[in-house]
């Protein structure tokens, strides 16, 4: 069944102070991930496995490119550690682009924060406001995530359109 996400993706200008907010706003803290997000080619959306030490998850989305709040519908299968699905769906699709980042995993009731440092691109923040359950409204989780774009005050050009596969892609455009 797809989750209905709200979500921004921002440059990090300070990383300390989004921390200290979380703190103070008693986030749970769920630790440190180096994830390494392999995207494959497909015909629809994104699809990406990720692979971390606190998160393995084969996850699909279709999203828009915007700079502020989008809504993302995901599919996605948790895993566990150290399948041979990246062999599997590389040899049926193709791999499009790899992400390898250290991301910090925050929640505070419905909403998951990631505190990120991607390798070439440097520091991030995310907020997806994540309905699991389908018992909010877009507009209710749009709310959500503009409270903490707020608080955390957040430029509106420190905001990405893409996803970081999409700057990774762009890097060696250029």
């Amino acid at each position: 069944m797809p989750v209905n996400i709200i979500e921004i993706k921002a440059k990090c200008q300070d990383a300390e102070k989004v921390r200290k907010i979380l703190i103070n706003k008693a986030a749970d803290f769920k630790g440190v991930d180096h994830q390494v997000d392999t995207y494959f080619k497909s015909p629809v959306g994104r699809l990406k496995l990720r692979e971390g030490n606190i998160e393995n998850t084969l996850i699909h989305y279709n999203r828009p490119n915007q700079a502020g709040p989008k809504n993302s519908q995901v599919t996605y299968q948790k895993l566990k550690p150290n399948t041979n699905l990246k062999d599997v769906l590389a040899a049926a699709m193709g791999i499009l682009a790899v992400v390898d980042k250290q991301r910090e995993i925050y929640f505070i009731d419905n909403v998951k924060f990631h505190v990120d440092e991607v390798r070439q691109l440097g520091a991030f923040v995310e907020i997806e406001a994540i309905d699991e359950k389908g018992t909010m409204s877009i507009n209710e989780l749009q709310t959500q995530c503009e409270h903490f774009m707020n608080l955390f005050e957040l430029s509106s050009k420190d905001l990405i359109k893409v996803s970081y596969s999409d700057l990774i892609l762009e890097l060696g455009r250029t």
